[in-house]
């Protein structure tokens, strides 16, 4: 007997199973690439609870201007050793550190991000560089790690022990974009850069992990860094004379 409902073909039926099937998948793969998204962006934008920067107040320093710290603690003890010709050690503090980079002429600009509020720690074995990185209105932390060592032909090697955003590790990919922005800033000198330079032996070691020596120069005396050690908030320094 005939009740008046058409049955829906079995294919049909079917069909309509399927699609409520993807649609439910869909929904589920755009549920997790959406907690995924909110996962990461709290990453990138999370502030390190170690991040200190020197907060100057309005008026209390000029930019630009040089350290106490440097002219009449760092530098005197440095000039000092060196006249002596014998071996030395450097001792440099945390706080004075930080002191002598936040007077720099901040804020930096590179590729377009500025660069501000700088902040350096000493932990057993690593120096710890942070900083503020403000991408179109956007602001970041910026963390990197250097584990700096001493060979045994005493030449030094700055290792790039770790790069992260906020409390995302992005050391690989940080590494391979800091080496393709070096190369075209390099492609845009015609006459090249003095590889030869404290400087360009730094980023070298920082890019390539090429050790250099350290030998510095004052009123033409000159001393080597001969061994470098990295306590809590305290960073020392022997250092030799050079031939």
């Amino acid at each position: 007997m005939d009740s008046g409902k058409t049955e829906i073909p079995g294919t049909q039926r079917d069909l309509k199973i399927r699609k409520k099937a993807r649609f439910k998948k869909l929904l589920c793969w755009l549920l997790v690439d959406l907690v995924v998204a909110a996962v990461i962006i709290t990453l990138l934008l999370y502030t390190p609870g170690r991040y200190n920067p020197i907060e100057f107040e309005s008026g209390s320093y000029k930019r630009g201007e040089v350290s106490s710290y440097l002219t009449h603690k760092l530098g005197p003890a440095f000039h000092n050793g060196v006249q002596y010709r014998k071996p030395f050690e450097l001792l440099v503090t945390q706080n004075g550190i930080n002191d002598i980079i936040a007077r720099a002429d901040w804020p930096m600009e590179s590729e377009g991000i500025l660069l501000y509020k700088p902040a350096a720690l000493f932990v057993p074995g690593i120096i710890v560089l942070m900083g503020t990185a403000d991408a179109k209105g956007v602001e970041f932390i910026v963390t990197v790690e250097l584990e700096p060592k001493i060979d045994e032909q005493g030449l030094m090697n700055l290792h790039v022990a770790k790069v992260k955003v906020g409390a995302m590790n992005l050391t690989p990919i940080a590494k391979m974009l800091a080496k393709k922005m070096y190369a075209e800033r390099l492609a845009d000198i015609p006459e090249g850069i003095n590889t030869e330079t404290i400087q360009a032996k730094i980023v070298a070691s920082l890019l390539n992990n090429q050790p250099f020596e350290t030998v510095f120069s004052i009123d033409k005396k000159k001393v080597r860094i001969e061994k470098i050690t990295i306590e809590e908030e305290k960073l020392r320094l022997r250092l030799v004379p050079a031939s």
